[in-house]
C-alpha cells in the first residue's frame, strides 16, 4: 500500500522526471505516482492531445521549433497543476523556460542513463523523431544528445539517479528514497514498493 501525498502539501508535491529518450521517465513515473497516490501525467501524450497528431508527424510537417514552443506552453501548464508526478519528454530542458518552471515550481528527478544503455533499450523504437535521423548510427545520435543534454539535466535536477540496468521496481525504490530522505513525500509504512 502506498503513501498518499496531500495536493496540499505545497508545489514541491509536484515530482517531475527529466531524462533522455528510454530512461525510464514515464515507466517510473507511473509506478511512483500509483505508490504516492497522486496523478500522473505525460507531458509528450498531453501534447499529442493538444497538437492532434503524433509527435513524430508533428516533427516532420511543422519542425522541431513549433513543437518546443507546444512543450513549452504544456511544461509551464502541468507545473502549475495541483501534486501530481509528471514525465517530461526528453527534450523539455532544451528550453531554459522549461528548465526554471521545473526547478522553481517542482521536485527535479534525473534519471540518468548512458548512451550505450539507452541504444540498447531503443534499439527497436521507431517512434522517437530525434532517433530516427538517417545518418545510419542511433548509438553515436545517442552520445550527441547525451553530451548536449546531461549538463541541461544535472543543471534542472535536484536528484541524480543512475538508471544502468536495474529494474523498474529498483528505480522506484530509489526514487521513492530520495523523495523520503529530502522529506518531500512522507516516509512510507510498510515494506517498500510492491512490484509491479
Amino acid at each position: 500500500m502506498g503513501v498518499t501525498v496531500p495536493p496540499s502539501a505545497g508545489t514541491r508535491a509536484i515530482i517531475s522526471l527529466v531524462g533522455m529518450p528510454g530512461s525510464g521517465k514515464s515507466t517510473v513515473g507511473r509506478h511512483v505516482a500509483r505508490h504516492l497516490g497522486l496523478p500522473f501525467v505525460d507531458t509528450d501524450h498531453l501534447i499529442e492531445q493538444r497538437i492532434g497528431c503524433s509527435i513524430r508527424d508533428y516533427f516532420e510537417t511543422q519542425g522541431e521549433a513549433a513543437f518546443r514552443d507546444v512543450e513549452q506552453v504544456v511544461v509551464d501548464e502541468v507545473t502549475r497543476m495541483a501534486g501530481h508526478v509528471v514525465a517530461t519528454g526528453g527534450g523539455a530542458v532544451l528550453r531554459e523556460a522549461n528548465q526554471l518552471a521545473l526547478r522553481d515550481r517542482t521536485t527535479v528527478v534525473y534519471l540518468r542513463a548512458t548512451p550505450e544503455d539507452l541504444a540498447r533499450r531503443l534499439r527497436h523504437d521507431t517512434h522517437r523523431p530525434l532517433l530516427q535521423r538517417n545518418d545510419g548510427d542511433p548509438l553515436r545520435r545517442l552520445r550527441s544528445l547525451f553530451q548536449e543534454r546531461d549538463p541541461l539535466y544535472r543543471r534542472t535536477a535536484l536528484f541524480v539517479i543512475e538508471t544502468g540496468r536495474p529494474s523498474v521496481h529498483s528505480l522506484v525504490n530509489m526514487v521513492l528514497m530520495q523523495l523520503e530522505l529530502a522529506g518531500v513525500v512522507p516516509v512510507a509504512a510498510g515494506p517498500g514498493v510492491p512490484h509491479p
